[in-house]
Parts: structure tokens; C-alpha cells; sequence
């Protein structure tokens, strides 16, 4: 006899009461009340728990044992099924976006200067994790991380939208490599066919005309002495705001008149060593006065322990006015199209900059760190811009190194 919602409100006799087709509800000594489904797979009689009576009423029980006969007759074990889908259930609660994005994070940890390594977790922070972050990598379409990146655009941030994108697409890599996904879902997800095309504009850079009236500026300028010295080595290494920011004590050898920056604070994370010029030893010699017993050479003035802002250089630029005249990155091109311009050897000047040989090719064979030439080089550079500084109206001439 089938069992009704009558009979089992009342139901207390221990045993297995059957309602057909291998369905039962389990009556124990104490009282507890377990459905159960007896089926046979691969020649052998199994159990499948189906819930508590009455969290689980009747009804509920019939429907899984119609799902369970499904997927018998589909050649599947439903116990196996129920097993398989529990693992993945955990599998997937803790493997959601933030948390593989974390991992990902930690793992590249290594590659990145601090810097680079907080601009990249507060993105992901502010724009995926608050929206995507706490779902299951798997759960996660691709039509939801595009109006994430799409929603970024909107607010006119196109550059951000598409670094973003990046990251989520390779957090998706590292998450099948790691075997915290079975496959990635992100692989059609591409920049050019998302976001709207934009146009690019160059950081604005100094011009050779400006210098005398930008250096004097600049040694009348009277903000805060980091700052000044800052700039002033930027200027006379051509390396790039970041490095300069980020610059220790430990990177130099005055004597040796060398700055080795490290592989993990360069760009391109191959290790640059950059000649240093009279000029540049004077300002590291000022600033041994200033923080010579500090681990960075340029530490912020409010927070002993951290670099310079990426702001500072600027505003400072700004408030010398300068603002969207100059940029601290554009004085790199200011140095690349003087010297390109007084004939000192293309290969010098690149490998001065620290810029990547595309030729792959000749990048294998082509090795050389010119660091004579560019001693000269930069030498050169210095003088010329004490030149500049004095008002001197001075002929580039053409000189190859």
C-alpha cells in the first residue's frame, strides 16, 4: 500500500514503511524518520538518502525518485551523481573569484613592486570583487565580467576597463593551470571586441625650448626637498617615475657611480644598471643628509616608511606651472629626442631607457650593455641641461657616441 499524507503525519512504528517503485521512509527507535530509495546499478542493490520527513514531504520524495530513475535509465548511479555534486558544490564554495584572484595575487607577489601589486588588488577590489567576487569561478558567465569592464568604460575609464579585463582573464588562466576550474570560460572575452576604440594620447613632455625656464623653476621651487632631489634624478637617469619613487639606499654604489635596480622593480624585470653622472652623485649626496639612514632614498614626508606618491611629481609639476605641460614620465622622451637628435648611437640610447629589443631575433644575440657609452651618454645629458639651466642657447651638435 502507497503511502499518504495522512498516514505518515501519524506514522510512529519502526521500520521501513515502502510507498513503491524502491521508495521507503525510515522509522527509527528514536524517532527519526529518513526517506529512502532502494535501486540496483551495475548488478549491485544501493541506498539513496532522500531528506528528513517532514522537511521533506511526500511529494518531494516521489519527484526524487523520478529524478533518480532518470538518470538510472540514463546509464548513471544517482548515489554517484549525489556524491559527484557534493564535491563539486565544495569544491566550488571555496573557489570563488576574490579567493582565486587572492592566490593569483600572492603567487605573482614576487614580479610586481609593491606599488604595482596595490594598484592591481584595489582595481579588482573596487570594480570585480564587490559585484562577482564572493561567486564560485564556475558560476560566473562571461556576459557578466563584459558589463562589469563595460560599466568601468562608461564612467569614461576605457584604460582602466581594459587593464581590469586583463586581470580577470588572467586570473582565469591561473585558475585552470592550478586546477581551481575545469576550463576557462574567459578565453572569447577580447579588448578590441568589448570596449569602444580609443584614441591615444602621449603623456605631455617638455620641450628642449622650455628647459631653461622649467630648471630654473625648478631650483627656486620650494616645496618639500624629496620632492626636488626626485625630480632632479629623474631627469639625470631617464628612468622612469616608479624607479625613481621606489628607489633604496642598498640599489647604489657612489663609489662605483652605479644604480642597480633590481629585476622586480623594472618593467621589463630584467635587472638595469644605470651610470651615474657628477650631477646625480651630488643630489644622492644631498639626499644622504636627508635620508641616508632610511632604507628609501625618497621617502614620503608623511609616511616615513612609504615611497613618494605616484601623485607628487605631478603636482609638483603643476604647482610650478606646469600642469598638462609636463608630465614626470615625459622627461624620458624630452632625454630620447635630444639625444636622438645629436646623433649619440640608437642602441646606447635604448638600452639607456631600459626599452625591450622587439627583434626578437637580434634581442638573442644583441647583448651588449654599451655601459661606457653610457657613462658618456649621461654625462653628456648632465651637462647639457646645466647648459640649458644657465639660458644657454646651445647648438645640438652632431655627435655619435
Amino acid at each position: 500500500m502507497k503511502l499518504t499524507d495522512a498516514k505518515l503525519r501519524t506514522l510512529t512504528e519502526p521500520g521501513k514503511h515502502f510507498d513503491g517503485g524502491g521508495l521507503y521512509l525510515e522509522v527509527t527507535t528514536t524517532g527519526g524518520r529518513y526517506w529512502r530509495l532502494k535501486y540496483r546499478h551495475g548488478g549491485k542493490e544501493k541506498r539513496l538518502a532522500l531528506g528528513v520527513y517532514p522537511e521533506v514531504t511526500l511529494a518531494d520524495a516521489r519527484k526524487g525518485r523520478e529524478r533518480a530513475r532518470e538518470e538510472l535509465a540514463a546509464g548513471n548511479d544517482p548515489g554517484e551523481l549525489r556524491k559527484a555534486a557534493k564535491v563539486k558544490a565544495t569544491h566550488e564554495a571555496v573557489n570563488t573569484l576574490q579567493a582565486v584572484a587572492e592566490a593569483w595575487m600572492q603567487h605573482q607577489a614576487q614580479r610586481w613592486d609593491p606599488v604595482t601589486a596595490e594598484r592591481i588588488r584595489a582595481s579588482l577590489a573596487a570594480d570585480v570583487f564587490t559585484v562577482l567576487g564572493a561567486r564560485p569561478l564556475a558560476s560566473i558567465r562571461p556576459g557578466e565580467v563584459m558589463a562589469v569592464v563595460k560599466k568601468i568604460e562608461a564612467r569614461g575609464a576605457s584604460d582602466q576597463a581594459g587593464r581590469v579585463l586583463q586581470r580577470v582573464k588572467a586570473v582565469y588562466r591561473w585558475a585552470v593551470t592550478h586546477e581551481r576550474i575545469e576550463s576557462n570560460p574567459m578565453l572569447d572575452l577580447v579588448p578590441s571586441e568589448i570596449l569602444k576604440p580609443r584614441q591615444v594620447h602621449h603623456r605631455a613632455a617638455l620641450s628642449d625650448r622650455d628647459l631653461p625656464e622649467f630648471l630654473g623653476k625648478l631650483d627656486a621651487y620650494e616645496g618639500d626637498p624629496h620632492t626636488v632631489n626626485a625630480l632632479r634624478l629623474l631627469m639625470l637617469t631617464a628612468t622612469r617615475p616608479g624607479e625613481v619613487r621606489g628607489a633604496r639606499w642598498a640599489e647604489f654604489d657612489l663609489d662605483a657611480a652605479l644604480w642597480i635596480i633590481p629585476a622586480e622593480r623594472m618593467k621589463m624585470r630584467t635587472e638595469h644598471r644605470v651610470p651615474l653622472c657628477r650631477q646625480a652623485l651630488e643630489v644622492l649626496r644631498t639626499m644622504q643628509g636627508l635620508s641616508g639612514g632610511r632604507d628609501l632614498v625618497f621617502p614620503s614626508p608623511f609616511y616615513p616608511s612609504k615611497p613618494l606618491s605616484e601623485n607628487t611629481f605631478n603636482s609638483a609639476l603643476a604647482r610650478m606651472g606646469f600642469k598638462n605641460a609636463a608630465t614626470a614620465h615625459g622627461f624620458r622622451a624630452l632625454f630620447s629626442t635630444v639625444v636622438n637628435e645629436t646623433g649619440w648611437n640608437p642602441d646606447v640610447i635604448e638600452r639607456q631607457l631600459a626599452h625591450k629589443e622587439r627583434n626578437g631575433v637580434r634581442a638573442a644575440y644583441h647583448r651588449s650593455t654599451y655601459m661606457q657609452d653610457r657613462e658618456r651618454l649621461m654625462q653628456w645629458w648632465a651637462d647639457y641641461l646645466d647648459g640649458r639651466k644657465a639660458g644657454n642657447v646651445v647648438k645640438l651638435p652632431q655627435r655619435a657616441a
